[in-house]
C-alpha cells in the first residue's frame, strides 16, 4: 500500500465520519425533540423502554447520543435510575443498524434487484434527492432535513467505499495479516477495540471502519470477535465522561451503561469459547464480511439484552455499591432547584430537546415574575412581612433565571437549530428581559407598600377605588401575557395590546384625578409620591407585558419588529383593535367622584 492508498484511505475515512456526523445532525433536526420527549414520558415498563431505546437509537444512528440523553435526564430529576436502565440497554440494540446498513457494500450478485440494494447503485439517487430537497425546498424544513439525511448517507457510503477500496492492497501484505491474527487473542483484540471506539466515541463508526477493513479477508472471525466486544466496551467512554460533574444518580446511570457491556462480554465470551472448546467452530479461521460482523454486533447485543433485563436491578445495585450514598442523606433538591436542572449542558447535544426545556424554564420564570408582582399588589392592602420577604426571594429567584437562561441560549444558538427552534429562541430571548422588568416593578411596588405600612399612610376612598380598577386591569394583562407566552397562543396575545392602550389611559387619569383631590385638601403631597410610584410601575408592567405579547406575534410570523407592528395596528384602524379597547375602557371605567369633576 503506497502513500496515495494511505491518503485515499484517510479521505475515505474523513468523509465516512463526517458523513455520519451530518445525517446524525439532519436525522435530530427532523427529530425536533420528539423522540426525546417520547423517551422521558414512556419508559415505566422495562420492556417498553428496551423498545423505545432501540427505536430511538436506530432513528438518530447514535447509542452515544441516546445514553448521555438519558444521563441528563437522570441529572435533572425528569427521570429515575432504574427507569434508565432499560433504555440504555436499548440504545445497544438499536446502533446495530447502522452495521446492517454499511454491510449492504459487500453484497454481490448480477441481478437487477441485487445491484440495485447496493449503495453505489441506489445512494446517487438519494443524493440527487437530497439535493433537491437541500437547494430547492429550503421553506419546507422537513424536506431540508431530509435532504440533510439523505446527503450525508450518500457522503457516509461514498467514504466506507473509498475505505474499502484503499485498504485492500493490504491483503497480500503479509505484516497486516499477522497484525489481525494478533488481534484474536480475545484480551488484546477487547482492548485495542475499546480503545480505538473510546478515540472517536462511537460504536457505529468503529464498527464500520472494521466493516471496510474487512474487505481485505484478512478479518477472520476469531479476530473480528474481541474486537466488536471492546467496541461495545470503548463506547461508553461518552457517557462516563458525560457523567463528570453530574449528580450521584447520574453517574450512576454511566456506571450501568459499562456494567451493562462489561458483564454481557464477560458473559458471551466465556459461553462462546466454552463451546468451542468443545465443539470448534470451524468458521473461526475463516474470513469475516461486513454481513458476518452486523452478525455478531446484532447477536451479541441482543443475548446481553436478554440475559441481564430480568438483571437489570442487579446493576443498579452494582452502579450505587460503586458510588454510594453519603452517610448523611443529601436534601431533596427544591421545585426550584429542579427548574434549573432542565438547562443541562447534556441537552446541548440534541438542540431540539434542548429548545423545549429552555422553554419549560422561561415558563417557570414567567409565572414567578407574575407571582411576585401579584403579591406585591396584595401588600398595598394587606402588608404582612412574610409575604414580603417572599416578594424578594421571587425577584432573586427570577434574576437567576434570566442569567441561568441566557447563558445557556446563547450556547444553544450555535448549535443547529430548526426553523420552529430559531423562533422560540428569539422569543425566549426578547421575553426574559421583560420577565425579569416585572419583577423589579415588583420590588418597586413593595417598597411603596413598605413605606404605607410604617408610614400608617392610607389613600383616600376615591383613591382606593381608582387604584383597584388599576390594579385590576394589570392582573387581567397579566395572565393575558403568561398565558399567551407558555402556549404561543397568538389569539390571547392580540387582547394584550388594546389593553395596554387602557392601561395607559389610566395612568394618565389616577395621577390627574389625585392632582384634583390634592387641590380640594382630600389628599396629601406625600400621598402623591407614593401613588405616583405605584401608577408609573403598573404602567411599565403593562408595557413590558406588551413587548412580550408583540415577541409573540411577531416571531410566528418570521420576524420582529415591535415599533412596525404597532404603527400598523393604529395606522390601519383596525376594528378589531379599536371594538376591544373601547371594551376594555368600559369594564376598566374608573368611579365617578366628586372630585374627579
Amino acid at each position: 500500500m503506497d502513500i496515495f492508498g494511505v491518503l485515499t484511505m484517510l479521505g475515505g475515512l474523513a468523509l465516512f465520519l463526517f458523513g455520519m456526523d451530518v445525517m446524525g445532525d439532519g436525522l435530530e433536526k427532523a427529530s425536533g425533540g420528539r423522540l426525546e420527549r417520547i423517551l422521558e414520558k414512556l419508559t415505566s415498563n422495562k420492556l417498553m423502554a428496551v423498545l423505545l431505546g432501540a427505536g430511538v437509537t436506530a432513528v438518530i444512528q447514535s447509542s452515544s447520543a441516546t445514553t448521555v440523553m438519558v444521563v441528563g435526564f437522570v441529572n435533572s430529576g425528569i427521570m429515575k435510575l432504574e427507569q434508565a436502565v432499560g433504555i440504555i440497554m436499548g440504545a445497544n440494540v438499536g446502533t446495530t443498524m447502522t452495521a446492517w446498513l454499511l454491510s449492504l457494500t459487500g453484497l454481490e450478485g448480477g441481478s437487477f434487484i441485487m445491484k440495485m440494494l447496493k449503495p453505489s447503485s441506489f445512494a446517487p439517487i438519494l443524493a440527487v434527492i437530497g439535493i433537491i430537497f437541500t437547494m430547492f425546498m429550503k421553506k419546507n424544513e422537513q424536506k431540508k432535513n431530509l435532504g440533510a439525511v439523505l446527503l450525508g448517507f450518500m457522503v457516509l457510503m461514498t467514504g466506507m467505499d473509498m475505505m474499502s477500496g484503499a485498504v485492500k492492497p493490504l491483503a497480500n501484505v503479509p505484516e497486516f495479516t499477522a497484525l489481525f491474527t494478533m488481534f484474536s487473542n480475545p484480551i488484546i483484540g477487547l482492548l485495542v477495540g475499546a480503545f480505538v471506539t473510546a478515540v472517536i466515541q462511537s460504536s457505529s463508526a468503529s464498527v464500520g471502519i472494521l466493516q471496510a477493513l474487512s474487505a481485505t479477508g484478512a478479518i477472520t472471525f476469531g479476530s473480528a470477535l474481541p474486537i466488536i466486544m471492546g467496541q461495545n466496551i470503548g463506547t461508553c467512554a461518552t457517557a462516563l465522561i458525560s457523567g463528570l460533574g453530574a449528580n450521584k444518580n447520574a453517574r450512576r446511570t454511566s456506571l450501568v451503561h459499562l456494567y451493562f457491556n462489561v458483564v454481557g462480554t464477560v458473559v458471551f465470551l466465556i459461553v462462546f469459547y466454552a463451546l468451542n472448546s468443545f465443539i470448534h467452530f470451524e468458521f473461526m479461521n475463516g474470513p469475516a464480511t461486513a454481513v458476518n460482523i452486523a452478525i455478531i454486533h446484532t447477536v451479541f447485543n441482543l443475548f446481553a439484552t436478554v440475559i441481564l433485563l430480568p438483571f437489570s436491578d442487579l446493576l443498579v445495585k452494582m452502579a450505587c455499591a460503586t458510588i454510594k450514598d453519603d452517610p448523611v442523606a443529601e436534601a431533596e433538591p427544591t421545585a426550584e432547584e429542579n427548574a434549573f436542572r432542565l438547562l443541562d449542558p447534556r441537552f446541548l447535544a440534541t438542540p431540539g430537546y434542548a429548545v423545549d426545556q429552555c422553554k419549560l424554564t422561561a415558563i417557570d420564570m414567567a409565572k414567578h415574575a407574575k407571582d411576585g408582582l401579584l403579591m406585591s399588589l396584595d401588600l398595598l392592602e394587606n402588608f404582612d412581612a412574610d409575604k414580603a420577604k417572599r416578594v424578594k426571594e421571587l425577584e432573586d429567584l427570577v434574576d437567576r433565571y434570566e442569567d441561568e437562561l441566557g447563558s445557556y441560549m446563547v450556547k444553544l444558538s450555535h448549535a443547529p437549530l430548526s426553523k420552529y427552534d430559531n423562533h422560540t429562541i428569539s422569543l425566549l430571548l426578547h421575553s426574559i428581559g421583560d420577565l425579569e422588568r416585572i419583577s423589579d416593578h415588583s420590588m418597586n411596588i413593595l417598597s411603596a407598600a413598605e413605606e404605607m405600612h410604617e408610614k400608617g399612610m392610607v389613600f383616600s376612598n376615591e383613591g382606593k377605588g381608582e387604584l383597584k380598577v388599576f390594579v385590576d386591569a394589570v392582573r387581567e394583562i397579566l395572565d393575558l401575557t403568561v398565558s399567551a407566552f407558555e402556549k404561543n397562543d397568538i389569539k390571547r396575545a392580540a387582547f394584550v395590546e388594546p389593553l395596554e392602550e387602557v392601561v395607559d389611559e389610566l395612568n394618565t387619569m389616577v395621577k390627574a384625578n389625585h392632582i384634583k383631590r390634592l387641590q380640594k385638601g382630600i389628599c396629601t403631597i406625600e400621598q402623591g409620591f407614593v401613588l405616583s410610584d405605584i401608577s408609573t410601575n403598573l404602567e411599565r408592567v403593562s408595557d413590558h407585558c406588551s413587548n412580550i405579547a408583540i415577541s409573540v406575534i411577531e416571531i410566528d410570523r418570521d420576524g420582529f419588529d415591535a415599533h412596525g407592528y404597532l404603527e400598523n395596528l393604529k395606522k390601519e384602524n383596525d376594528p378589531q383593535f379599536i371594538g376591544l379597547v373601547e371594551s376594555y375602557r368600559r369594564k376598566y371605567a374608573l368611579p365617578t367622584t366628586e372630585a374627579a369633576d
